[in-house]
Protein backbone atom coordinates (compact mmCIF):
# COMPACT_ATOMS: atom_id res chain seq x y z
CA UNK A 1 0.00 0.00 0.00
CA UNK A 2 1.44 3.34 -1.09
CA UNK A 3 0.38 6.95 -0.56
CA UNK A 4 0.26 8.65 -3.95
CA UNK A 5 0.35 12.36 -3.18
CA UNK A 6 0.45 14.99 -0.47
CA UNK A 7 2.59 15.29 2.62
CA UNK A 8 3.08 11.49 2.88
CA UNK A 9 3.69 10.96 -0.85
CA UNK A 10 5.65 7.81 -1.57
CA UNK A 11 5.29 6.35 1.93
CA UNK A 12 4.55 2.63 1.73
CA UNK A 13 3.00 0.39 4.36
CA UNK A 14 2.69 -3.37 4.43
CA UNK A 15 -0.65 -4.46 5.91
CA UNK A 16 -0.82 -7.88 7.55
CA UNK A 17 -1.74 -10.61 5.07
CA UNK A 18 -4.58 -11.89 7.24
CA UNK A 19 -6.77 -8.76 6.89
CA UNK A 20 -10.07 -9.38 5.06
CA UNK A 21 -9.54 -6.65 2.47
CA UNK A 22 -9.48 -5.94 -1.24
CA UNK A 23 -7.40 -2.74 -1.37
CA UNK A 24 -8.09 -0.17 -4.07
CA UNK A 25 -5.31 -0.42 -6.66
CA UNK A 26 -2.87 2.47 -7.12
CA UNK A 27 -4.17 2.83 -10.70
CA UNK A 28 -7.78 3.24 -9.54
CA UNK A 29 -6.83 5.38 -6.54
CA UNK A 30 -4.82 7.74 -8.78
CA UNK A 31 -7.80 8.13 -11.11
CA UNK A 32 -10.17 8.72 -8.20
CA UNK A 33 -8.01 11.39 -6.62
CA UNK A 34 -7.37 13.12 -9.95
CA UNK A 35 -11.16 13.49 -10.29
CA UNK A 36 -11.59 14.65 -6.70
CA UNK A 37 -8.71 17.14 -6.93
CA UNK A 38 -10.51 18.97 -9.71
CA UNK A 39 -13.73 19.23 -7.71
CA UNK A 40 -12.87 19.85 -4.06
CA UNK A 41 -10.55 21.63 -1.69
CA UNK A 42 -9.21 18.81 0.47
CA UNK A 43 -8.08 21.17 3.22
CA UNK A 44 -11.66 22.23 3.86
CA UNK A 45 -13.05 18.69 3.89
CA UNK A 46 -14.54 16.50 6.55
CA UNK A 47 -14.52 12.94 5.20
CA UNK A 48 -15.97 9.54 6.05
CA UNK A 49 -14.35 6.31 4.79
CA UNK A 50 -16.75 3.35 5.04
CA UNK A 51 -15.42 -0.21 4.88
CA UNK A 52 -12.03 1.42 5.38
CA UNK A 53 -10.01 -1.80 5.30
CA UNK A 54 -6.32 -0.89 5.34
CA UNK A 55 -7.15 2.82 5.48
CA UNK A 56 -5.62 3.47 2.06
CA UNK A 57 -8.28 6.03 1.11
CA UNK A 58 -8.29 7.60 4.60
CA UNK A 59 -4.51 8.01 4.52
CA UNK A 60 -4.62 9.50 1.04
CA UNK A 61 -7.27 12.00 2.16
CA UNK A 62 -5.23 12.98 5.23
CA UNK A 63 -2.04 13.20 3.19
CA UNK A 64 -3.76 15.71 0.91
CA UNK A 65 -4.73 17.86 3.89
CA UNK A 66 -8.26 16.85 4.92
CA UNK A 67 -8.92 18.32 8.34
CA UNK A 68 -11.00 15.36 9.51
CA UNK A 69 -11.22 11.75 8.30
CA UNK A 70 -13.33 9.13 10.05
CA UNK A 71 -12.52 5.53 9.10
CA UNK A 72 -15.14 2.86 9.80
CA UNK A 73 -14.57 -0.89 9.59
CA UNK A 74 -15.95 -3.81 11.58
CA UNK A 75 -12.70 -5.79 11.52
CA UNK A 76 -10.56 -5.19 14.60
CA UNK A 77 -7.36 -6.00 12.68
CA UNK A 78 -8.12 -3.37 10.04
CA UNK A 79 -8.85 -0.72 12.66
CA UNK A 80 -5.67 -1.59 14.55
CA UNK A 81 -3.61 -1.34 11.34
CA UNK A 82 -5.09 2.11 10.61
CA UNK A 83 -4.38 3.25 14.18
CA UNK A 84 -0.81 1.92 14.06
CA UNK A 85 -0.17 3.59 10.70
CA UNK A 86 -1.55 6.95 11.81
CA UNK A 87 0.56 6.77 14.97
CA UNK A 88 3.72 6.09 12.93
CA UNK A 89 2.89 9.07 10.72
CA UNK A 90 1.91 11.15 13.75
CA UNK A 91 -1.30 11.93 11.85
CA UNK A 92 -3.91 13.49 14.13
CA UNK A 93 -6.75 13.97 11.61
CA UNK A 94 -7.82 10.33 11.23
CA UNK A 95 -10.23 8.74 13.68
CA UNK A 96 -10.52 4.95 13.23
CA UNK A 97 -13.68 3.37 14.65
CA UNK A 98 -14.49 -0.33 14.89
CA UNK A 99 -18.17 -0.56 13.99
CA UNK A 100 -20.65 -2.09 11.61
CA UNK A 101 -21.09 0.52 8.87
CA UNK A 102 -24.89 0.53 9.02
CA UNK A 103 -24.95 0.84 12.81
CA UNK A 104 -22.55 3.76 12.55
CA UNK A 105 -24.59 5.46 9.81
CA UNK A 106 -27.82 4.98 11.78
CA UNK A 107 -26.47 6.83 14.80
CA UNK A 108 -24.15 9.34 13.11
CA UNK A 109 -24.99 12.99 13.77
CA UNK A 110 -22.14 14.47 11.69
CA UNK A 111 -22.32 15.69 8.11
CA UNK A 112 -19.49 15.13 5.64
CA UNK A 113 -18.11 16.74 2.50
CA UNK A 114 -17.03 13.38 1.09
CA UNK A 115 -18.26 9.92 1.97
CA UNK A 116 -16.28 7.13 0.34
CA UNK A 117 -17.61 3.56 0.49
CA UNK A 118 -15.84 0.42 -0.69
CA UNK A 119 -18.22 -2.38 0.36
CA UNK A 120 -17.41 -6.00 -0.48
CA UNK A 121 -18.28 -6.49 -4.15
CA UNK A 122 -20.38 -9.57 -3.37
CA UNK A 123 -22.46 -7.90 -0.61
CA UNK A 124 -26.17 -7.71 -1.39
CA UNK A 125 -26.69 -4.61 0.80
CA UNK A 126 -24.39 -2.31 -1.19
CA UNK A 127 -27.17 -0.14 -2.65
CA UNK A 128 -28.56 0.34 0.87
CA UNK A 129 -25.50 2.50 1.60
CA UNK A 130 -26.74 5.09 -0.85
CA UNK A 131 -30.15 5.14 0.80
CA UNK A 132 -28.67 5.39 4.31
CA UNK A 133 -26.43 8.32 3.37
CA UNK A 134 -29.16 10.35 1.68
CA UNK A 135 -32.06 9.43 4.00
CA UNK A 136 -30.00 10.25 7.10
CA UNK A 137 -28.76 13.57 5.68
CA UNK A 138 -25.10 12.72 6.13
CA UNK A 139 -23.77 14.94 3.34
CA UNK A 140 -23.09 18.65 3.66
CA UNK A 141 -24.57 21.15 1.18
CA UNK A 142 -22.17 20.35 -1.66
CA UNK A 143 -21.27 16.90 -0.36
CA UNK A 144 -20.35 13.92 -2.48
CA UNK A 145 -20.85 10.17 -2.03
CA UNK A 146 -18.40 7.92 -3.89
CA UNK A 147 -19.07 4.19 -4.09
CA UNK A 148 -16.47 1.75 -5.39
CA UNK A 149 -17.84 -1.22 -7.34
CA UNK A 150 -17.01 -3.53 -10.23
CA UNK A 151 -16.77 -1.89 -13.64
CA UNK A 152 -19.36 -4.34 -14.98
CA UNK A 153 -22.05 -2.75 -12.79
CA UNK A 154 -24.06 0.40 -13.40
CA UNK A 155 -25.37 2.54 -10.56
CA UNK A 156 -26.97 5.18 -12.79
CA UNK A 157 -30.48 4.16 -11.71
CA UNK A 158 -29.96 5.48 -8.17
CA UNK A 159 -31.12 9.00 -7.25
CA UNK A 160 -28.51 11.76 -7.10
CA UNK A 161 -26.20 9.91 -9.55
CA UNK A 162 -23.74 12.29 -11.22
CA UNK A 163 -21.23 10.15 -13.13
CA UNK A 164 -19.10 7.03 -13.04
CA UNK A 165 -15.49 6.28 -14.02
CA UNK A 166 -13.87 2.91 -14.58
CA UNK A 167 -10.25 1.95 -13.97
CA UNK A 168 -9.72 -1.63 -15.08
CA UNK A 169 -12.09 -3.91 -13.16
CA UNK A 170 -12.96 -1.19 -10.65
CA UNK A 171 -15.36 1.72 -11.03
CA UNK A 172 -16.38 4.66 -8.89
CA UNK A 173 -19.89 6.11 -8.99
CA UNK A 174 -20.32 9.67 -7.78
CA UNK A 175 -23.48 11.02 -6.20
CA UNK A 176 -24.20 14.55 -5.01
CA UNK A 177 -26.63 15.85 -2.43
CA UNK A 178 -28.80 17.45 -5.09
CA UNK A 179 -29.83 15.68 -8.27
CA UNK A 180 -28.10 17.59 -11.08
CA UNK A 181 -30.94 16.81 -13.51
CA UNK A 182 -33.42 18.81 -11.42
CA UNK A 183 -31.16 21.83 -10.76
CA UNK A 184 -31.70 23.36 -14.21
Amino acid sequence: MRIISGKYKGRAFQPPKNLPVRPTTDFAKTGLFNLLSNRIDFQACCCLDLFAGTGSISLELASRGCNSVTSIDRDAGCIQFIKNTTERLEEKNILAIKSDVFKYLSSCKNKFDIIFADPPFEAVYREDLHEFVFNNGLLKENGMLVIEHTSSESWEHLPHFDFSRSYGNVAFSFFSKFDLDTDA
